[in-house]
This record gives C-alpha cells, structure tokens and sequence, in this order.
C-alpha cells in the first residue's frame, strides 16, 4: 500500500549536532529537539464540555491500549473527569483495567445495538478515582457488520456518546487494529487523534495510510478533526534503530510528534497483569513519569486548555 521509507544514517549523530547548535543549559530530548518544560495544569472548576480523542493505529501493538489506560489515569490525576471508551472488539482495555469481558452482561455493544440501552447502564468505574470505563468484549465485532445497514452509521458511536459530554472532561477511545466501519465511527465521533507508533521501522510504513483515511474523515463526515499528535512507544535510545526511526518521525511530522517519548519498560506489563494503570502500580517508575509527563503535554496542546 505504501512504498518502503529509505534510511539515510546522517553523518553527524543527532545528539552531537543538538550540542553544537544549542545553548548548553538546554535540554535536548530523545526526539532530538529542545524540551520545554510543560506547566502543571490549571485547577478544573467544573466538569463537561469533553474533547473526544482516539487512539488510532491499524498496526497492532504499537501501545494503543496502554496509552489510553495510563494517559487516562495520568489525566484523572490532575483533576479532570475522564471516560475511557473500550472500542475494540478484544476487549485489551477492559482487561488492562481488571475486568473480565466474558462476565459483562452490557458493553458498549448494547449501547450501539439497542436503543434501549442508556450510557449510565453500561458505564462501569475503573477503579481510579475519577475515571470511568465504556466496556467492550467479543460481541463488538457482530457491530461492524450490522451496522452496514444502518442509517448514517458512521455517527452511531457520536450519537451514543453524547450525553457524556456534558459529564466528563476528556473521553479517549481506544480504537482496534484495522481502518474499518468501528474506526471510522472513533473518527468522526473526535475532535482530535492521537497515533501511537513503536519506534521500529515497520510500524513507519502504515502511517500514510493512516493520515489518509483521517483526511477523508475530516473532509466527508467530521470537519473538525484534527491529529493531536504522534506519539513515540516502545523507544530504546540505547539502539541506533530506535533513534532512527525518531529521527525519520520526526522529519515527516515535524511539531505534530510528541516531545514525550515513552521508553521500554517491564513495569508496563507488570501493571496489565495487575489491572492497573501504571501509575497507581508503580507511581515512581519512569513509565508513570512519563505519562504524567505526556497528559501535561496534551493539555498544553487541546485548545480548551
């Protein structure tokens, strides 16, 4: 679908250009550019008024699940009321939180089907103060097909969702492996995206077509649609891979790449088999810091902040 991206190994190694360059007392970060130091957050005085994000990759395992499950907890730290939205049909971010999808008796999959089904009767808590759960399991994935028949069925996730609105301050979306019918609801129900890549060169070639069906999102169903960022996972700055691949990031995406890159670490799988964001289970890992780092981040970048 996509041609090969070429790597051109620079002559001049990108820490060793960033020093000459940059004053001494700045800070460059694994995305090769200066940090800035992010400000606490503002005090939230009332909630609603949500931006809705998704977390979209069709490539799989890039940390699509982890993100939502610990930038949500980071997020519900600073005060903001956060509903995090299972949309996938393996039900990784349920899971990720501790429950078991195969004993739910409504998910988000009732709540599209049966307009009987209201949000409150399918909210479940998280266990994090301040952060709720959209539920999802196996029975998401008969949606796609019965949807096909339905009236504006791209708008059926936008239509359920918006009594939270008024609720919550942040939804995020966790949106499955593929560029199909359930990622294209995820889409036009958001205000703005977040793309989670692993720095590893394969995870690279998909983007493109992933930035074309979000312009066909914006430009047929959701006008307002726009990528927050792209956000570097899985980074070993120890490898001339990883760097690499930041690099070429970087270069194709500019300031829409994230300052924070979040590092390989075991805490992460640690945290799912515990059922537990990463910083309720390890507050004081790198992990956490760098969540908590990135909801500063993201906070800075939304509009409304």
């Amino acid at each position: 679908m996509t041609q090969p991206l070429p790597f051109e190994r620079p002559v001049v190694a990108p820490a060793a250009q960033a020093t000459v360059e940059s004053p001494a007392e700045v800070t460059i970060g694994p995305t090769g550019r200066p940090m800035p130091v992010f400000p606490e957050p503002a005090a939230v005085t009332e909630h609603g008024g949500a931006r809705v994000v998704s977390m979209c990759n069709q490539k799989g395992g890039v940390g699509k699940t982890t993100t939502t499950i610990n930038l949500g907890a980071s997020l519900a730290e600073t005060g903001r009321r956060v509903l995090l939205v299972d949309f996938d049909p393996q039900g990784s971010l349920s899971v990720g939180l501790g429950l078991n999808p195969h004993e739910m008796d409504l998910t988000i999959y009732n709540l599209l089907m049966d307009r009987e089904t209201t949000l409150d009767d399918v909210v479940v808590p998280s266990g994090i103060e301040g952060m709720d759960l959209l539920p999802s399991n196996i029975d998401l994935s008969a949606a796609e097909v019965q949807l096909v028949h339905e009236v504006a069925r791209e708008q059926t996730l936008q239509r359920v969702l918006a009594p939270a609105l008024a609720d919550y301050d942040i939804i995020l979306i966790d949106c499955q492996p593929s560029l199909g019918l359930l990622t294209v609801n995820a889409l036009t129900a958001s205000d703005g995206v977040i793309v989670p890549l692993e720095c590893e060169y394969f995870a690279l070639r998909g983007v493109a077509l992933l930035k074309t069906t979000i312009d066909k999102v914006r430009e047929r169903l959701n006008p307002k649609l726009e990528i927050d960022g792209v956000l570097g996972t899985m980074f070993d700055g120890r490898t001339l891979h990883s760097r690499e691949v930041m690099e070429r990031l970087v270069s194709a995406w500019g300031d829409k790449v994230f300052h924070t890159v979040i590092r390989r670490t075991v805490k992460f799988s640690d945290a799912t088999v515990a059922g537990e964001p990463i910083t309720s289970y390890a507050s004081s890992s790198t992990g956490a810091d760098a969540y908590r780092q990135l909801a500063r981040e993201v906070l800075t970048r939304w509009p409304a902040e």
